[in-house]
């Protein structure tokens, strides 16, 4: 979209802040001004691009100060300028001419920056950064402990013989580890000075 100009501060500002600024002097009686208007305006929303390429309106009869710096006579006038400077004019309202005018600017302006960009990505790329999935809150080892806890608890609960239940009971650790230890043939050391002597309680220790 163009800017429409109300002071020559805001005049001046543009042209120090936009490579490439391109005005369009009007007044509002003129009929060639409103003829060429709708091909200024489709170039200015085709082509606006922020602090790069700036299009504004210039009302001679509201900014005379800025249509006599510049020499203008006749209206439509329409300057381009580059870095400050003026670099071409164009009187009357030639559509072709001033659209030529104004693709040539843009293409001296240079191709636009792109709108996003990362470290190690660009617009388009379709690759995605390598993600590491979180860990479960409870490993899986954590879980078989809770399951065993839980059924030996149920199983020695509800047994006559609590201890020996539990013993037998294949979810012991102790006993699915002597299944492992028997089926592989390895034969597992003896723990104790005498074979056979099993472990007691403080109770059984107090009455030998």
């Amino acid at each position: 979209m163009s800017v429409s100009i109300t002071s020559s501060a805001q005049f001046e500002k543009i042209l120090s802040s936009s490579s490439v600024v391109i005005v369009d002097f009007y007044a509002d009686w003129c009929s060639p001004c409103k003829a060429i208007y709708p091909t200024y305006q489709s170039l200015a929303i085709k082509y606006t691009r922020p602090n790069k390429i700036t299009f504004v309106k210039v009302n001679v009869e509201t900014s005379p100060e800025i249509s006599q710096r510049y020499g203008v006579t006749a209206m439509p006038t329409f300057m381009l300028f580059k870095s400050g400077s003026v670099t071409k004019t164009i009187r009357g309202a030639d559509p072709r001419q001033l659209t030529n005018a104004v693709e040539t600017a843009v293409a001296q302006a240079g191709p636009a920056a792109p709108m996003y960009s990362s470290v190690g990505r660009t617009l388009g790329d379709t690759s995605r950064p390598k993600t590491t999935p979180a860990s479960p809150f409870i490993k899986l080892g954590s879980v078989d402990t809770i399951i065993r806890f839980f059924a030996l608890y149920f199983i020695t609960l509800f047994a006559i013989d609590s201890y020996g239940a539990g013993e037998r009971s294949s979810f012991n650790v102790n006993t699915a580890l002597k299944r492992s230890v028997h089926s592989s043939g390895i034969r597992p050391a003896r723990v104790g000075t005498q074979a056979g002597k099993k472990l007691g309680t403080i109770a059984d220790l107090g009455g030998s």
